[in-house]
């Protein structure tokens, strides 16, 4: 099956899902002011998830104060989405749990089997989601979008911040969105 990239200053796909502290999250109804930053991360097995995580939990305030809703996502089960809640620490960041995966691949993002039990001894699901990192404008269109095919290499949170401090001020348009003959 081919994966399809999402396009910059095209509608991106819907997201509805589970909170772990109740009710849902659903994409633009209460949208962040400027974006809504969505990460999704493989899940409570990653221990690469955890380390990003925290580092998306420690700069959440940066982040809200700008006017970027934070929302961390995986295909993890209600349980695990709660147990990664609790081992990043989670305040200011909201956690989803059950993404479908069809939906992860309308999101563009790669899907792996799993290789058993983790380096910290946590078993992966028999399906689950690569990384992905998303800003969307409160208009519902994709302004930023990076996916892995593995948990290394994402994008730093702290170099987001300095990016969205640029684009605001310039307010510099969303790239890549040409799909004319090359």
């Amino acid at each position: 099956m081919r994966v399809h990239a999402l396009l910059p200053r095209y509608p991106v796909p819907a997201l509805n899902v589970p909170l772990t502290t109740g009710g849902r999250f659903v994409l633009g109804a209460t949208p962040g002011e400027k974006f809504d930053l969505i990460v999704f991360y493989r899940g409570l097995h990653c221990p690469a998830c955890v380390k990003y995580l925290l580092e998306l939990e420690r700069l959440a305030p940066e982040f809200i104060s700008r006017g970027v809703q934070v929302i961390a996502v995986s295909t993890d089960h209600e349980e695990r989405g709660k147990q990664m809640v609790e081992k990043v620490h989670a305040h200011a960041t909201k956690f989803a749990y059950g993404l479908s995966l069809k939906a992860a691949r309308q999101w563009g993002l790669y899907i792996s089997t799993s290789r058993g039990k983790t380096s910290i001894g946590i078993e992966e699901p028999a399906l689950f989601s690569e990384p992905g990192v998303f800003l969307v404008k409160p208009d519902g269109t994709l302004y930023y979008g990076a996916v892995q095919t593995m948990p290394f290499a994402r994008p730093p949170f702290q170099d987001l911040l300095g990016a969205i401090d640029f684009v605001v001020a310039k307010d510099y348009p969303a790239r890549g969105e040409y799909t004319g003959d090359v």
